[in-house]
């Protein structure tokens, strides 16, 4: 099972990014799918998840209303679109597989896209 993340970078405050996690390994349709991030030093941080079905979805109350999770079933992918970037936002984002709603265990990990805010 591979779960690839992509479209980290570079951004100002104020700008918006869009994520994506390609998987490919498993039945994707099968999975809830999630989106983490991580500051070296801190906890891993809960950001978004998504149910199989994609009708599904659970923030945390620190992205909710500016990141929003979607997923394309017939490409295995999924995204987190993330808008009004802040410095606080910087960190390596990566998504998580697992089976189970709306609580689950992750069975899966990707390794991450590094995204960096400059104020």
């Amino acid at each position: 099972v591979q779960l690839q993340a992509s479209g980290g970078g570079l951004v100002q405050a104020g700008d918006s990014l869009t994520l994506a996690c390609a998987a490919s390994g498993l039945s994707f349709t099968s999975y809830t799918l999630g989106w983490f991030r991580r500051v070296p030093g801190k906890e891993r941080e809960f950001l978004a998840r998504i149910s199989w079905t994609g009708r599904g979805s659970i923030y945390a109350d620190s992205v909710k209303g500016r990141f929003t999770i979607s997923r394309d079933n017939a490409k295995n992918t999924v995204y987190l679109q993330m808008n009004s970037l802040i410095p606080e936002d910087t960190a390596r984002y990566y998504c998580g597989a697992g089976v189970g709603w709306p609580e689950l265990e992750y069975d899966y990990w990707g390794q991450g896209t590094l995204v960096t805010v400059s104020s």
